[in-house]
């Protein structure tokens, strides 16, 4: 089963989903495949844009927004959230280091899942500025991962040129926003679709057989 998780760490959805991917995966036998992608890269090749643009004068549903979050915490017994004053944060930098992350994930000294526990924890449990340099830097060495090599690899071409690989994939796979998520290609969004989400798992492992292939 391919089961991928389409991330940026701007997306408060998307650390929430975070926190609740480790029950889903418990439950169900399955591990998540982290995909990091550029936000900003999937709303302007899709025309989308953030809530806190798309909100902007719309009465009443703001607040709902925020009664929402807080029914989902609730619900999943969440008390790590915070919300971030310096949101929006640009995440290109700490979303190059994602991906540079994810280059070392099979090695002896992997640190992708370590370096998302870390991100998420600075920008929405402990929150900072997570778009300036040495703050990021800061961040990474007080969570003992290899700073100064992160830092220099967000640089790197290769590394610039692989998050724009997987931003468009996603896109072309018909993401438009984060949490995005996609099991045997069947697209599920939203922290709220992760009911659904699990239920797809479920069905395909009971059947041996996604959707699409049905069809």
């Amino acid at each position: 089963m391919n089961l991928e998780f389409h991330f940026d760490f701007g997306s408060p959805n998307a650390y929430l989903s975070h926190l609740v991917i480790p029950t889903i995966e418990e439950r169900v036998g399955v591990t998540f495949d982290y995909q990091p992608v550029l936000l900003g890269g999937v709303f302007k090749a899709t025309g989308n844009a953030s809530p806190a643009v798309t909100l902007q004068g719309i009465k009443n549903k703001g607040e709902y927004r925020t009664i929402e979050t807080k029914r989902f915490l609730m619900k999943h017994s969440i008390t790590t959230f915070s919300s971030n004053p310096f949101f929006p944060v640009n995440t290109l930098q700490i979303m190059r280091g994602a991906i540079f992350a994810k280059t070392q994930e099979h090695s002896k000294k992997g640190f992708f899942k370590k370096y998302i526990d870390a991100i998420y924890r600075h920008m929405w449990r402990e929150p900072k500025k997570m778009d300036e340099a040495d703050v990021i830097q800061d961040a990474l060495e007080a969570s003992g991962l290899p700073g100064a090599d992160i830092m220099a690899a967000m640089q790197d071409p290769a590394i610039k040129q692989t998050l724009i690989d997987n931003t468009n994939r996603s896109v072309a796979m018909g993401a438009f926003g984060s949490p995005t998520f996609f099991v045997d290609n069947e697209i599920f969004f939203g922290k709220d679709k992760l009911r659904d989400l699990e239920e797809e798992i479920t069905r395909i492992k009971r059947n041996g057989a996604s959707r699409k292939e049905i069809k």
